[in-house]
């Protein structure tokens, strides 16, 4: 801010993008605080999870990403199904 301040007090687009930086950064700090310091909230509750994996209702199984394609492209291993695994 004092550098904006004292070398580019008229570039008003650095500001705006100061002030935009700032504000995302405080909501950030904001949501990690009501979520007790994790990244992202969880969306069911850890005993409710664990039900459904018992039930059935739910699967647990290891995600895999394609580095290359990773907005595309992922899958879920299950635990206790492969290939190499005999029943």
């Amino acid at each position: 801010q004092n550098y904006l301040d004292n070398f580019w007090p008229d570039l008003k687009a650095a500001h705006e993008l100061f002030a935009s930086i700032i504000q995302a950064r405080r909501e950030r700090e904001s949501e990690s605080q009501e979520n007790n310091g994790k990244e992202y909230p969880e969306h069911l509750p850890m005993e409710i999870l664990e039900a459904g994996v018992k039930s059935g209702r739910y699967i647990q199984g290891m995600l895999n990403v394609n580095k290359h394609r990773a907005q595309l492209e992922a899958f879920v291993r299950l635990q206790g199904v492969g290939s190499k695994e005999t029943g």
